[in-house]
């Protein structure tokens, strides 16, 4: 008989009861004992739900309080040295993540194309490795103790290294491979003494182009591992095996689990080399919301069944369900139309189950005539095309794509217009989002603040956060965008093709929680979204204001995209609606206008063959978006946690007149990219992590931007933070902008 499996669940709970615990740990206001008995009821609580879904193997050590990636460095006794002194492995652990008074955190980017976030491992040479943790063990235990028997899951050690970075000149982290592995085998001891019979270990790095080290790295540490302990079930998702698929049926795990959904056509080739090994379908797409075609995902696992055999087949999610929203049923005012054609992940286990029942030969005719119902009806769905949006896209122009001047030219005329000083000084958007803010927002929703009320709340908390700005010497300012709740999900709830939720949150790192907005259809903007914030926040200031946007590109990433036509023709249409926000915000009178697009690298495909198709259609939204101002008027760009070196002529191609990237955390690290690429235009590093509650020192800005300076010139060098303030307090805002803004004028004297 067939198995239904997961790969993991989402741990921040329904209603974000991490995040809740998380946050008042932080403040002092719970205990680390309360925190660690949020965190046992949580994983409970999971485990009971896909049991009682029918879930056969169920994974365990998917639960983190912060990230899988910085679990597995805790794990492996790799901690900086700079976090030695820090008592308590909880409170080490979290300033990892966060920082310390004199320990800033470590790296944090992007995990492979998704929009969660990771914490990078730090390498040193000579580095030594020891088990430091028995988390996995621990709550395989706590697991059995409940009557419930799991899988253990673990990052495996070739994506674990591959994806951190060397803090010793020379150093190839693979190079500690022989290193790591005798605490990854005494883990697997470990967990088989505790009675694990299986362990998924997660190697995505599968999905990429992997190197010769890679591949060899690969065959040492399974050929090892697969003798340590339980059976191995060697998990890759995000795409294909391509031209590793031959290499990983030549490991010696028991299993090897396949995304179908990113990559349907290695079933074939799979099932071929597959020899006796299990087989675990990724028929369920664990990225995206839509509803399966159980009709047609059925008929991939009758074919990989009739090869070999029902016992060798397990029927799962593409990957961990860590990427979509815990349950649909707390949507309760979704339209209800809209409602049928989704699924969160407790209906993704329901659509493993009734898949895996449908191999098995029970009878399960009414949930899959129900499920066919509802995908015909989202296919011929009205709803879901507008002729009128079509025929705009089809109808672009390659001089819609560029701006009047070429950079120098449109340089002097701004120069001329903003009349900013030499290093000048600006944040990336947002400001606190504070428990009054928030407080207001809920009042209005239900009723209980008029829109009058709240506007002229808004038109107070917009003119402080002016003044503050004005008082601490900034010189391009914002709005602090008070208004918006996300900077994806405000302009979704006001773009045609959008609908909103009010319960679906995904984890995109620590205890920060987004609600992507869904796009269901053609997208068009209805009315203007940003204009009349702006223009109020323009009269209220002689200094030139920015105007705030979500770019094409990052709308497209950071929503859940409808999945019958092309990403690229979406994220078009999105890109002819912020062209219009962006010539209206213009004709206000807003001097310069930032189109933030921190996920246009995030979207760049796993596979370098697939980079150019990815890049030129990305490139051409932003430009489509940004090009209808007048050469006067600025255009800004933001992008964050992301590595640039293989991008830089995509990114100089976009023709942003300003970009602003996150540097504090990696040391100005990133900008070598623009320093070997000899990037023509003006970039703002960040010189304040803002992921961190730690203030950098004036002395530490300053030595960031002296690094800055040598790799471009000076007078195209911006001063501001890595990115918006939305998620930090007053206090250490002022505080950290203070130092910021002396700096700036400290460079500026010794010019």
């Amino acid at each position: 008989m067939a198995q239904a499996a997961n790969l993991g669940f989402p741990r921040i709970g329904a209603r974000r009861e991490l995040k809740t615990a998380l946050e008042a740990h932080w403040t002092g206001a719970r205990s680390a004992e309360d925190l660690a008995a949020e965190g046992a009821a949580l994983r409970a609580r999971h485990w009971r739900i896909q049991q009682e879904a029918g879930i056969s193997s169920i994974p365990s050590n998917d639960f983190s309080f912060y990230d899988q990636m910085l679990d597995m460095t805790a794990l492996l006794g790799a901690v900086p040295e700079r976090f030695a002194a820090i008592e308590g492995d909880l409170a080490r652990y979290f300033a990892m993540a966060r920082g310390a008074k004199d320990a800033p955190a470590m790296e944090m980017t992007k995990w492979f194309d998704t929009n969660y976030h990771f914490i990078v491992p730090e390498f040193t040479a000579g580095q030594r490795f020891a088990l430091s943790s028995r988390k996995p063990v621990a709550e395989f235990l706590e697991a059995r103790a409940l009557g419930i028997h799991t899988r253990p899951v673990l990052i495996g050690p070739v994506t674990w290294l591959s994806l951190g970075k060397a803090k010793s000149e020379g150093l190839e982290p693979l190079s500690l491979l022989e290193a790591v592995l005798p605490v990854y085998e005494e883990l697997l001891r470990q967990l088989a003494e505790a009675g694990a019979d299986w362990v998924q270990i997660d190697e995505p790095i599968l999905a990429t182009d992997l190197n010769e080290a890679q591949r060899a790295a690969l065959t040492a540490a399974y050929a090892r591992l697969s003798k340590a302990g339980p059976k191995i079930l060697l998990a890759s998702y995000f795409g294909g095996l391509g031209d590793a698929l031959d290499l990983v049926f030549s490991l010696p795990a028991a299993g090897v689990h396949l995304d179908l959904v990113r990559a349907p056509e290695q079933l074939g080739p799979a099932l071929e080399k597959a020899g006796d090994k299990l087989l675990s379908l990724g028929l369920i797409d664990g990225r995206n919301v839509w509803r399966a075609d159980l009709a047609a995902a059925l008929q991939q696992a009758r074919e990989a069944a009739r090869k070999l055999g029902g016992e060798r087949i397990q029927i799962a999610p593409s990957c961990s369900l860590l990427h979509v929203p815990v349950d649909l049923a707390a949507e309760t005012e979704l339209d209800p139309e809209l409602k049928t054609w989704l699924a969160f992940a407790i209906q993704k286990l329901a659509e493993v189950s009734t898949l895996t029942r449908a191999l098995n030969g029970e009878e399960v005719s009414g949930a899959l005539a129900e499920n066919a119902r509802a995908v015909a009806s989202r296919r011929v769905s009205p709803r879901i095309h507008d002729p009128a949006v079509k025929s705009r896209a089809a109808a672009v122009k390659p001089e819609d794509l560029r701006r009047g001047s070429p950079y120098a030219a449109r340089r002097a005329l701004q120069t001329q217009r903003l009349n900013l000083p030499r290093f000048p000084t600006t944040t990336i958007g947002s400001f606190p989002q504070t428990a009054e803010v928030r407080r207001a927002r809920a009042d209005h929703r239900k009723g209980l603040l008029s829109d009058q009320g709240y506007a002229d709340f808004l038109r107070a908390e917009t003119e402080a956060c002016i003044r503050r700005q004005e008082a601490l010497g900034l010189d391009m300012l914002v709005h602090g965008e008070f208004e918006r709740n996300d900077m994806v999900e405000y302009f979704g709830e006001q773009l045609s093709g959008f609908a909103f939720t009010r319960m679906a949150w995904v984890q995109s790192y620590g205890s920060r929680c987004v609600k992507p907005p869904l796009i269901f259809g053609d997208v068009a903007r209805p009315a203007p979204m940003t204009v009349e914030w702006s223009r109020i926040a323009q009269s209220l200031t002689e200094r030139p204001m920015k105007g705030m946007l979500t770019g094409p590109v990052t709308i497209l990433q950071w929503s859940f995209v409808r999945d019958d036509q092309p990403r690229s023709e979406t994220c078009r249409q999105i890109a002819l609606a912020i062209r219009d926000e962006v010539a209206d915000l213009e004709a206000a009178g807003l001097p310069a206008i930032q189109i933030d697009e921190p996920a246009l690298r995030e979207g760049l495909p796993l596979r370098r063959a697939d980079w150019e198709a990815y890049l030129a259609w990305a490139v051409e939204s932003f430009r489509l978006s940004a090009s209808p101002v007048r050469d006067d008027t600025q255009i800004h760009t933001h992008m964050c946690y992301a590595e640039f070196g293989d991008i830089m002529p995509a990114v100089a191609a976009m023709d942003a007149d300003v970009i602003s990237i996150e540097t504090s955390r990696s040391d100005m690290e990133l900008l070598s990219a623009f320093e070997d690429f000899a990037y023509p235009n003006e970039i703002g590093p960040g010189v304040w992590d803002i992921h961190s509650p730690r203030v950098p020192s004036e002395a530490e800005m300053r030595a960031l931007m002296r690094k800055a300076a040598e790799a471009i010139p000076a007078d195209r060098l911006w001063v501001n933070p890595d990115c918006g303030l939305k998620t930090r307090g007053w206090p250490e805002v002022e505080a950290a902008l203070g130092h910021l803004v002396a700096t700036a004028r400290k460079l500026r004297a010794e010019a």
